[in-house]
């Protein structure tokens, strides 16, 4: 069980932050959370944390004055502590949490208390979106950082040029992903709203289609009527969403991106995939702004490309500038990122877990594999974790051809998360239900062995996943991780 969203608004929580010394945030380990403790250190506030684990984030924390604790207690909770950030995944028995209510301090949770972050800055970009928003977010990061515009940068992924998965700026532009799980997009206040695509995801919370086109259209409309949305042409479950917020009057107006479809007001122009690298003309408003070459793989990468674009043209980044960010766009961590060679065979991590993004993201992996030396042709493995029951059982049917790219393909047990395995679902059936190019591994281990006996010169590895399946890596790549 989860602990819900708290909707207190920014007025609220800076009379919060007014009379707070200190800040305590529980499950502060997390990209996000991580991002935001440091925030508020650079605020001027004494800051402590808790995590289940010590991970290479918590030491970087640690390092920047942050009290960290590896045992959630009651005790961790500072004599002077004003406020309490907490994740939604928490437990409502966690007892930082339960603490803090007794003692009548102000909890908030993680998107509440971003959206409070973000009023400051008078333009804001949030990503939204099923799949992708990290590595847009990441594009428009790239962008405005070449731009010289000093953005303000929050996202779910580390992305190196920024040093981490935050970079502070000034007051001008503040860039942020949207996280809509559990709604949590709709504390946060943007003036340019992208919405990259929508569909039947976080099956734990969104009961159907309905329920999220409504969710992302409530986004759209936070823009307000002098505000920006930027959307996904090609896909019509954010293009009803967007209507409904355009029809409402509460967002200004509508900018639209498509890969192939020149109705668009930004689309791509003479494609091409170069060894699964894309190329491409940007057309914006009627007019060809420049090529584009990619260093990320995969087709699907030019609708974060385009959206990415047409945000920052909305935010006044002039068009060289944007041309230039995202064509020394490299990629976030865990999105297709080389990891090293193991038997010269280059391992790439990558967090898809949705049968969407998998799918899409092997089927542009699959073009990076290179002849053996036996002039055969060279294989996708790919190892993958699924996440969470509940999403393995609702999206079954769509995993059984997510993988039809990989040539062999190795599970490893589910990663429960916040849920209990009530959904008669494993991966062993997974395997099973796939055939023969579909093998069951229970342990990061035994999956690490059994791909070392299969790789290849000129095989390609994608270990996948949300969960811990980067152990695999650290297996096959001691010295990666």
């Amino acid at each position: 069980m989860s602990v819900n969203n708290t909707h207190d608004g920014p007025e609220r929580i800076g009379q919060y932050m007014s009379d707070a010394q200190s800040v305590f945030f529980i499950g502060v380990g997390g990209v996000m959370m991580s991002s935001l403790a440091l925030l508020t250190v650079r605020a001027g506030y004494a800051v402590g944390g808790s995590d289940r684990t010590r991970t290479e984030v918590t030491e970087e924390l640690r390092s920047e004055g942050i009290d960290m604790y590896y045992e959630h207690s009651a005790e961790n909770l500072p004599e002077d502590c004003g406020l309490v950030v907490y994740t939604v995944a928490i437990s409502p028995e966690n007892p930082e949490y339960v603490a803090a209510h007794e003692r009548g301090i102000p909890c908030v949770s993680r998107s509440d208390y971003l959206g409070f972050l973000m009023t400051r800055y008078r333009r804001r970009v949030g990503v939204a979106g099923m799949h992708g928003k990290s590595t847009c977010t990441s594009m428009c990061a790239q962008i405005f950082l070449d731009a010289d515009a000093d953005p303000t940068i929050l996202s779910g992924a580390v992305y190196a040029p920024m040093g981490g998965a935050y970079h502070l700026g000034g007051d001008e532009h503040f860039i942020f992903e949207a996280c809509e799980y559990m709604d949590s997009f709709l504390d946060f206040h943007p003036t340019v709203a992208i919405l990259l695509g929508a569909e039947l995801e976080h099956v734990d919370y969104f009961k159907d289609m309905e329920q999220i086109r409504t969710s992302f259209a409530k986004f759209a409309s936070l823009t307000g009527p002098r505000g920006v949305t930027v959307v996904n042409y090609d896909d019509p479950e954010v293009m009803d969403s967007a209507h409904r917020a355009l029809k409402a009057k509460s967002t200004g107006r509508l900018i639209t991106f498509s890969i192939d479809n020149k109705k668009a007001d930004f689309h791509a122009k003479d494609v091409e995939i170069n060894e699964g690298y894309p190329c491409f003309t940007l057309v914006a408003f009627g007019k060809s702004w420049g090529r584009v070459q990619l260093t990320v793989p995969g087709r699907f990468q030019i609708y974060n490309c385009l959206a990415a674009a047409a945000a920052a043209d909305a935010c006044g980044i002039d068009h060289l500038s944007i041309l230039e960010g995202l064509g020394h766009y490299r990629g976030a961590d865990r999105r297709m990122q080389p990891k090293g060679k193991v038997n010269g065979v280059m391992v790439y991590d990558d967090y898809g877990h949705h049968p969407t993004e998998v799918k899409a993201t092997l089927e542009g992996a699959k073009q990076l594999c290179t002849p053996h030396e036996d002039g055969t042709e060279g294989r996708l493995i790919c190892a993958f974790q699924p996440h969470t029951y509940s999403r393995t059982a609702q999206l079954y049917d769509q995993f059984l051809t997510a993988f039809d790219s990989a040539d062999t393909l190795v599970l490893i047990d589910i990663y429960a998360a916040r849920e209990t395995d009530t959904c008669g679902v494993s991966s062993r059936l997974l395997a099973a239900s796939i055939g023969d190019k579909a093998h069951y591994c229970p342990t990061p281990p035994a999956a690490a062995d059994l791909i070392l006996k299969e790789a290849q010169p000129g095989d390609v590895i994608v270990v996948m996943g949300a969960g811990d399946v980067t152990r695999v890596t650290k297996c096959l790549l001691p010295m990666s991780l």
